[in-house]
């Protein structure tokens, strides 16, 4: 699964990770057990936090039922059935978030965009220190596809999360492209994905980075609640209306 480098990294490494939590959540549209070729690129990153201590969920969205909405718990708002609060209960655990997606037509995934959509809808919680609910995590991502869209994809995913209250680290995404058109995907034989040098280097600077980010900020109690405090500012969300913006 690792290369040499990354192997040798990962048993030089004095830092401890081990209280670490991090959570992959793969926008594939194939449900499990089918191949997702972007959880092959997941594997190399998770293999390096499990290496370093960390506790790693890798998880597909598809998989559950969720809502369409921006409310935490949609069943609220007269859907039969979601899924959503359940997946949220391991965001909410998670010191580190990486979403990941296939590229579609130049862009994520719907199911990157629904998730979003819920991360969302939880954004107004506030934390103990009055924070909003995603302060002092960090956030990733990863995308695959035979065409283009890796940046575009990263750039909307990473300023999904920063705005929503993650931190994010320099270096905070990779991804992998195969052929434009029809050709092999990631883990299809003779692709060369997993052995990219160019891909397994961002994708080993990201984990890195995720790590050291989210253990200076544990050890520093979380981000410093001075300035961006909700709890003590009036203005901004009602009860009966959780997003401002929502439509």
């Amino acid at each position: 699964m690792l290369n040499e480098l990354q192997e040798k990294w990962c048993s030089e490494s004095s830092w401890d990770f081990s209280d670490l939590k991090a959570l992959f959540l793969n926008c594939t549209l194939k449900r499990s057990p089918e191949v997702s070729h972007t959880d092959g690129l997941i594997r190399i990153s998770q293999a390096i936090m499990e290496k370093n201590g960390v506790s790693v969920e890798n998880l597909r969205p598809i998989d559950y039922d969720i809502a369409t909405g921006v409310y935490p718990d949609m069943t609220e708002q007269g859907w039969e059935k979601d899924d959503w609060p359940q997946i949220y209960e391991k965001v909410e655990a998670a010191h580190i978030l990486v979403l990941t997606s296939p590229i579609w037509l130049g862009e994520k995934s719907s199911i990157c965009n629904q998730v979003i959509e819920r991360l969302y809808a939880n954004s107004h919680i506030l934390n103990e220190h009055g924070q909003y609910a995603y302060y002092g995590r960090v956030g990733g991502a990863l995308i695959t596809g035979n065409e283009d869209g890796v940046k575009h994809i990263a750039m909307n995913i990473l300023y999904s999360l920063q705005h929503l209250g993650y931190v994010i680290p320099p270096q905070a995404d990779s991804g992998w492209l195969g052929p434009v058109g029809p050709g092999p995907s990631y883990l299809d034989p003779g692709s060369g994905g997993p052995e990219n040098d160019f891909t397994n280097r961002n994708t080993t600077f990201m984990t890195w980075n995720l790590l050291h980010l989210a253990r200076m900020i544990k050890d520093a109690g979380g981000l410093p609640a001075h300035g961006n405090q909700r709890s003590a500012w009036e203005a901004g969300c009602r009860f009966d209306y959780p997003n401002p913006d929502y439509r």
